[in-house]
């Protein structure tokens, strides 16, 4: 078992179609599943410096994000380090003003410092001319492969995951089924 502490920053806006991409991997992971006390998962909305106290009391975070220009199709399943990730802008860069590679600069100044993984995934419509509740038809029909990214990274971590409906352990090569 894993004593890290642990943090899954889900980011994004529910209300700009597939910039909500991150709520809704945070509502698939946690109806779906029990996490240790280590871990912690967190819809930070658009993520801000306000997260800079986190870095100074994980090991580890964990960022899930829409992404643009990769020139990937929609629905693209993306995984990187922190300084993969340009800051504020250009491909594969979150669609929010700071990355984690932006909030581990910021820590590295005030003298905190953790490790980190990102995963993100190519989006049809992030700025839609209306408020729009819902994902795209690619991205939704993607978003059990990015949540099981973010399993699978786990697992390798060591950390122990359960699915809630069976009581069964995460283990190498599962496969997340939507819930409506």
């Amino acid at each position: 078992m894993n004593d890290e502490k642990i943090a899954i920053f889900c980011v994004g806006n529910k209300l700009m179609l597939d910039d909500g991409l991150g709520p809704v991997v945070y509502e698939e992971l946690t109806r779906s599943y029990a996490f240790p006390d280590s871990v912690e998962i967190r819809d930070v909305g658009c993520m801000g410096l306000d997260m800079l106290g986190y870095v100074e009391t994980c090991d580890y975070i964990v960022t899930v994000d829409a992404v643009d220009g990769t020139g990937e199709p929609a629905g693209t399943v993306f995984e990187f380090e922190p300084d993969d990730m340009e800051r504020h802008h250009g491909a594969t860069a979150s669609l929010h003003e700071l990355s984690l590679a932006d909030l581990f600069d910021a820590a590295l100044l005030v003298g905190y410092e953790c490790e980190g993984r990102c995963f993100g995934m190519q989006v049809a419509n992030s700025a839609p001319e209306m408020v729009t509740v819902a994902l795209t038809r690619p991205v939704h029909d993607s978003v059990p492969l990015l949540v099981e990214a973010v399993l699978a990274d786990l697992v390798r971590r060591g950390v122990e995951v359960v699915f809630r409906e069976t009581g069964e352990k995460i283990r190498p090569g599962w496969h997340h089924e939507m819930t409506e």
